[in-house]
């Protein structure tokens, strides 16, 4: 569950068929010449627009972001292979499994949204979108945060564990076996 800490990324999702691919599928696309700033959040909140008749005008459900990649609308949308947009690039944000807000966040007077930035203490605290806007102080802490995540997102990760193996044994477990004399040769 969302944590107060959370950075979270309101997005704008625009059809019911963009909810039901994040819900089964687990990803959602922004397209990269429109994408916010850093995209390295920990949860999306989905805005439904009118599109979603009754349902829409509001926060309905959250995810949690697993990660994201650059790919472009074609290899996202394999049906839409001759879509004007198909060669664009967008962003595939990974999800987790789609989260309903005990009580959905009504739009009041916003009606258009694209992105947001909030936090988790805002998203689990409001009733109405315009109480995600983070205000006076805290707000240069999530800017801070915000350029933190994009300079970290620019890192090389790998899942790999950290060990303390000698140089010599490191070797010859990967089989390196000519490199042991110049290892061992003064400098």
């Amino acid at each position: 569950m969302i944590k107060p800490t959370d950075l979270v990324l309101v997005a704008l999702l625009p059809s019911p068929r963009d909810l039901e691919i994040a819900r089964l599928l687990g990803w959602y696309r922004i397209p990269l010449r429109t994408a916010p700033k850093v995209v390295a959040v920990d949860y999306l909140a989905f805005y439904q627009p009118s599109a979603f008749g009754e349902r829409g005008g509001q926060i309905e459900f959250i995810a949690q972001v697993y990660g994201h990649e650059l790919t472009t609308r074609g290899e996202l949308l394999k049906d839409e292979a001759d879509h004007p947009r198909a060669n664009e690039e967008y962003y595939k944000i990974q999800l987790g499994g789609l989260e309903k807000l005990k009580e959905p966040i009504r739009a009041d007077k916003w009606k258009r949204l694209t992105f947001l930035y909030s936090t988790g203490e805002y998203l689990l605290n409001a009733k109405l979108l315009n109480e995600l806007v983070v205000q006076s102080q805290e707000r240069e802490l999530l800017w801070k945060n915000l350029r933190e995540r994009a300079e970290n997102g620019q890192l090389y990760k790998t899942d790999m564990p950290e060990t303390n193996i000698p140089p010599e044994v490191l070797m010859l477990l990967l089989g390196i076996q000519g490199l042991q004399a110049d290892y061992d040769a003064p400098q």
